[in-house]
């Protein structure tokens, strides 16, 4: 099964925000961790679904935490976020 790094956040007074580095514009929320990360599954699945039909590439490759380490903005935010390996299940029909 792949795996794709998010980026978790969560600033006072707000929901756990999760984002993507290797989905652009792929993001998801929840009230507590587990339901951010839930979603994030969720949102995940979707996004990839649909991918190769919206954007005509391919679903992305996934980076390691070496390579978003390296990737100067991603870095620049890891120190205020957690980062959480999300599965891709993606349905026999979608591969």
């Amino acid at each position: 099964m792949t795996h794709f790094l998010a980026l978790i956040e969560k600033e006072t007074d707000s929901c756990f925000g999760v984002s993507f580095p290797d989905w652009p514009g792929c993001f998801s929320a929840g009230d507590t961790l587990d339901e951010a990360i839930e979603n994030a599954a969720e949102a995940l699945t979707l996004m990839a679904e649909d991918w190769t039909e919206f954007t005509g590439t391919e679903i992305p490759t996934p980076r390691t935490i070496d390579e978003l380490r390296n990737d100067p903005e991603i870095n620049s935010r890891l120190g205020r976020v957690v980062v959480a390996a999300i599965p891709l299940k993606l349905s026999a029909m979608a591969v």
